[in-house]
């Protein structure tokens, strides 16, 4: 993907990594169509960035706001989606109401199949298009105290990788993206104590966006971010039961958080 001629639609723009691709995309000479849930973060994103940034106000986990950022999107000619909108959730699943639960799915899953469904025929018709699914680790290495969480990432890896190959005769090129931790709003105080006390990195949104754009550069297929978070995750597809061991003799330290007050 050329990012010099790039007309994009970013979800989640207002979040930590949202904000730091947005940045980094307009210092490539992208056109930048931002959307997100709030309108203040949203308008003063857009007044940093300037004449490259455009913004549409939109719930993707609603019919109308999927259908509002498609005709904006339409109307921008956008030729790229990142679907980098999403939320966790950590805690024991016995703990969880259902609507926590179908809000991480829906956020996380369904809202960017959704959209890039009701976007495809846009895309299609570009000399040359992407669409970028920012997932997690936790996609395919899924995580005691992140089960909604872990589902819907690890439902985006398949879309992503069922997408590819049902669009390898076209010019869309698809690229999922796996980040470990990242350091962002989106960690809970408990997630923060949790990863403290595992002894698991994170990274800067800023680095993590970096890696995203030159893997669009380089038409790359799939990223995982993080050492040893990438070994443990191939590990988790070839003999799950390992990881199903290490894991057990942590559950404990996950349990404790998971039941910290405002988890």
């Amino acid at each position: 993907m050329q990012l010099n001629t790039a007309r994009l639609l970013l979800t989640g723009a207002t979040g930590g990594l949202g904000q730091a691709l947005a940045r980094q995309l307009v210092q490539h000479g992208a056109q930048l169509l931002l959307a997100g849930r709030d309108a203040a973060k949203l308008h003063t994103l857009q007044t940093q960035l300037g004449a490259a940034a455009t913004v549409c106000v939109a719930d993707l986990t609603q019919t109308d706001g999927v259908n509002a950022l498609t005709q904006a999107a339409q109307a921008f000619q956008i030729n790229g989606l990142i679907n980098n909108a999403g939320v966790s959730a950590f805690g024991l699943l016995q703990d969880q109401s259902w609507d926590c639960a179908e809000q991480v799915l829906q956020t996380n899953l369904l809202a960017p199949m959704r959209l890039t469904q009701a976007l495809l025929p846009q895309l299609l018709a570009q000399p040359q298009a992407c669409v970028v699914n920012i997932g997690s680790t936790f996609g395919s290495l899924p995580f005691a105290g992140f089960t909604a969480y872990s589902s819907a990432k690890a439902g985006l890896r398949g879309f992503s990788q069922s997408l590819r190959r049902e669009l390898a005769n076209t010019q869309l090129h698809v690229l999922h993206v796996a980040p470990r931790a990242i350091d962002t709003a989106l960690n809970s105080p408990a997630v923060n104590a949790l990863n403290r006390a595992l002894g698991n990195a994170s990274d800067s949104p800023e680095a993590v966006a970096t890696a995203v754009l030159k893997a669009m550069a380089q038409n790359r297929l799939e990223l995982h971010l993080g050492f040893p978070e990438r070994l443990f995750a191939w590990l988790n597809g070839v003999a799950p039961s390992l990881i199903d061991r290490g894991l057990a003799g942590k559950l404990a330290t996950i349990q404790h958080h998971a039941k910290t007050p405002n988890a």
